[in-house]
């Protein structure tokens, strides 16, 4: 689990509200007018821009920046080395067991592809098309977030238009002007949060989760044609080991 993603907004919404408390109640930052010019503005854009299964896949997204999909690089490729060895010594037929004790449902998939006796163009046509398919769903998802990043303020602006329209249609009624410029100011107000503190970072901590997701797959069906091509265990693990950051990678070498 990650706690960053918490972290962060803890920190972002603590210290907004100890300014806000620094200067005053917190009532006068509460506009219920505004809170739907925007919010439910920016939620309406995003439905009309986006089909519903895409806003629907992005909220469950959500998730994966508290609890990402869990990827250790060093030991996938240990693994595949360890696969590579055993294909070499007693053939492709005896990475089957393999297959059914893998974790990772996509090397799983490689390796019954393989046992199975598929040609090795399409098998990677597979693989890496499925990489593809996922890195393209994430995506759009990380899409939704950036579509909140960009609508939020132009709600809030919308917001502050009609404010400014209603406050000076009230010019001689001095009581009105209040809630009217609550409304013009509050509304660009809460923009600027759904943008900077949730739109914004939530979709780059998505970003970050699927290039991590995307390379670990990428590394294993790299490492599985490395296989089916009956290459060098040691010069394979050299190869995955060179897309790796020095820190992630296997200290092992190839026996």
């Amino acid at each position: 689990m990650d706690p960053s993603t918490i972290l962060g907004l803890l920190l972002c919404f603590g210290l907004i509200l100890a300014g806000i408390l620094g200067g005053g109640p917190l009532g006068m930052f509460i506009d219920p007018p505004s809170v739907l010019i925007v919010c439910g503005g920016t939620l309406g854009a995003i439905f009309t821009g986006f089909p519903f299964a895409a806003v629907k896949e992005a909220a469950k997204a959500l998730m994966k920046t508290v609890k990402p999909v869990k990827v250790d690089p060093e030991a996938t490729v240990k693994l595949l080395e360890e696969l590579s060895q055993r294909a070499r010594r007693e053939g492709l037929l005896s990475l089957e067991e393999a297959a059914e004790q893998a974790d990772d449902e996509f090397l799983q998939r490689g390796l019954r592809m393989m046992v199975d006796g598929h040609e090795p163009s399409a098998i990677e046509s597979v693989l890496f098309g499925e990489v593809d398919k996922i890195d393209e769903r994430h995506k759009q998802s990380i899409a939704v977030y950036d579509g909140m990043a960009a609508y939020a303020p132009g709600m809030g602006l919308i917001g502050t238009l009609i404010g400014l329209v209603q406050m000076l249609q009230a010019m001689e009624d001095p009581s009105a002007i209040g809630p009217a410029m609550a409304v013009a100011l509050l509304t660009t107000f809460y923009g600027a949060i759904l943008a900077n503190v949730l739109g914004t970072p939530l979709a780059n901590k998505l970003k970050l989760r699927n290039a991590e997701e995307v390379a670990h797959k990428e590394l294993i069906a790299q490492g599985l044609m490395s296989i089916l091509g009956g290459e060098n265990p040691r010069f394979m693990v050299d190869r995955l080991n060179a897309t790796l950051p020095p820190a992630m990678r296997s200290a092992e070498e190839a026996a």
